[in-house]
């Protein structure tokens, strides 16, 4: 297949580069050039998706000697406003739009379990652009998507994504806070079940469900109890080869400590909110695994990011969530720990 990538040079994108071309497709990717290198055997085409200047390129290239687009995969798409641009000039150019949304597009997540018939937010197709961050905005880029591609599109919403290469750092601060050593705050309970797909696994199940020309909406990632907030921290120690020791500490200690979800203790929030349970991690991927999506044990992908992460060296800013610091400060976790 002829594949455009909208985006391509970061954590997903990449992997969809990677595994594009160890199929024999051709890859062109279409980005500013300012977030990450290109990868070696995919053409790049430099551009903002916000100027339709730059859009154009791509439907030059679509009408070019090597013919339209056979599928558009688009990893950055944030914006209605900018997506459905981007859908509306290549609708001609493309057989098939491979959008990748998030679970945030659902109005009940994480109130309750979802699946894909599970109600989205209120966003239009035809936001203004340059909305100010909001979970509903996939939403609006999921029915620009629509509008423009119909029975041609893909939608997939992703889960946790994890990985090597992983562009927020949520596994990578786990993995270096780990790999000191020492007493490490666990949070919450070790039997957690959590849903945590790697990047590499999403990239697979996308380019086989556009190979054999399927459609629809799927959401994409690990079955429910797949696997352990334990098993992953476990796996942490084993890939370092740290003498950490995990300290579990229930939730009700963490939020009395006013423990910031998310991001004090990445991939973790309090199963309770005001007393109601939390549906963080009871996404119903069913569909997508009886459609093929199959996912490495989270053992693998930690493994492997560790390895990644070594050939990588120290990183040179902080780990950010929306420009939320990730990570505890160590003197609130040993206050923490010595009260546990």
């Amino acid at each position: 297949m002829r594949i455009l990538i909208l985006g391509g040079s970061v954590f997903l994108g990449r992997a969809f580069v990677t595994e594009a071309l160890s199929r024999g497709h051709q890859v062109t990717t279409f980005n500013r050039g300012s977030s990450g290198p290109d990868l070696p055997g995919a053409q790049a085409i430099r551009g903002d998706r916000g100027s339709d200047r730059d859009l154009a390129q791509l439907v030059a290239a679509a009408t070019g000697p090597d013919g339209p687009w056979d599928l558009v995969i688009d990893t950055s798409g944030q914006q209605p406003h900018a997506v459905s641009r981007s859908a509306q000039l290549l609708r001609e150019h493309a057989a098939r739009y491979l959008f990748v949304s998030s679970v945030h597009a659902f109005a009940n997540w994480p109130g309750e379990p979802i699946d894909e018939h599970a109600p989205l937010h209120e966003c239009p197709a035809d936001s203004p652009p340059d909305q100010p961050f909001s979970t509903a905005l996939k939403a609006g880029c999921e029915r620009a998507v629509l509008e423009q591609f119909g029975d041609r599109s893909i939608i997939l919403n992703c889960g946790l994504l994890l990985g090597p290469h992983e562009n927020i750092g949520r596994l990578l601060w786990w993995l270096e806070r780990i790999a000191r050593g020492g007493r490490v705050l666990a949070p919450g309970r070790a039997d957690l079940p959590v849903q945590l797909i790697d990047a590499r696994d999403f990239a697979v199940f996308g380019l086989d469900l556009a190979e054999r020309g399927a459609g629809g909406s799927y959401l994409t990632t690990a079955l429910p109890g797949s696997s352990t907030y334990g098993r992953m921290l476990t796996a942490c120690v084993a890939a370092t080869g740290s003498d950490a020791e995990l300290i579990w500490v229930d939730d009700d200690r963490l939020l009395a400590a006013e423990v910031q979800g998310w991001t004090e203790l990445p991939l973790w929030a309090a199963e309770f909110e005001d007393g109601k349970p939390v549906g963080i991690w009871q996404a119903d991927s069913r569909k997508a695994q009886a459609a093929g999506l199959r996912c490495r044990p989270i053992e693998e992908t930690v493994r492997d990011t560790w390895a990644w992460l070594q050939e990588r060296g120290p990183r040179e800013k902080p780990y950010l969530q929306r420009d939320i610091p990730l990570g505890t400060d160590p003197e609130k976790e040993r206050r923490i720990l010595d009260g546990a």
